[in-house]
């Protein structure tokens, strides 16, 4: 497991079942995690999205073989559908050219691409499930497809990107691990569909190009925040001293 993962994975997981005389030990998780994060640069942690996945979910994240032929041919199979799609988004009757934001226009793209994919010889494809088997729209990942003559899996993640934001700092993907939520059942490769666009030239949004990115050696940035609500500051055991304001 990569270092700075374990000391997190450990931290999390200790920390709310220690007393607090205990966390003042020099071998408490906090002792060991703390002064470790102080020296990251801006407090943020790089760490392999693929043990992201294998320590919150139990599942891999399979990185795709160009060679193998099922890869292959499923790459292929998505290229296609992604050329239908942005053919038909740019059309000047499409229900899309109708959305004034362009971050509205992600739910039609998924809707369709589940659609065209799903109806694509040998796939199967839906919108991923919770472990409770439920659809949940928001969250990492949005598709589960399936090839079904290999049973192999491939979750999808369409994103729509300006042209000339590809170097931008801001944050564009995320992954929030929970238990509830988890969308993440199978090994499986993870794809993100990155579609570009060029903003509402003349009154129509129109679609340039895309690209199909593994992320089997993505690295994601966490930011540790220590966090606390009104709740657990104000507590009347805490409270050492207090007044009113006096009257006029």
């Amino acid at each position: 497991m990569n270092t700075s993962f374990r000391l997190l994975v450990l931290l999390i997981f200790t920390t709310s079942s220690l007393h607090a005389r205990e966390m003042e030990k020099e071998d408490s998780p906090a002792a060991k995690f703390i002064p470790w994060l102080l020296e990251q640069k801006d407090g943020l942690m790089q760490i392999p999205f693929a043990d992201v996945i294998r320590y919150s979910t139990g599942k891999k994240v399979l990185p795709v073989n160009r060679d193998d032929e099922t890869d292959a041919r499923v790459l292929k199979q998505i290229s296609t559908a992604l050329e239908e799609v942005l053919a038909r988004m740019n059309q000047e009757d499409s229900p899309v050219q109708e959305i004034g934001r362009i971050n509205e226009v992600s739910g039609p793209f998924e809707n369709m691409l589940q659609e065209v994919l799903n109806d694509t010889e040998g796939l199967s494809c839906d919108f991923a499930k919770t472990t409770g088997q439920k659809v949940q729209r928001s969250g990492y990942p949005d598709l589960r497809l399936v090839d079904r003559a290999s049973k192999r899996v491939y979750y999808l993640d369409p994103k729509l990107y300006a042209i000339g934001s590809r170097k931008s700092s801001f944050r564009s993907f995320y992954f929030e691990p929970k238990v509830a939520t988890n969308k993440v059942g199978d090994d499986a490769v993870h794809l993100i569909l990155a579609i570009a666009h060029e903003g509402k030239r003349s009154g129509r949004w129109q679609f340039s190009g895309w690209e199909i990115v593994d992320l089997a050696e993505f690295k994601v940035r966490l930011k540790a925040e220590f966090q606390g609500s009104n709740r657990d500051m104000y507590r009347k055991e805490a409270v050492v001293a207090s007044g009113t304001a006096a009257e006029e």
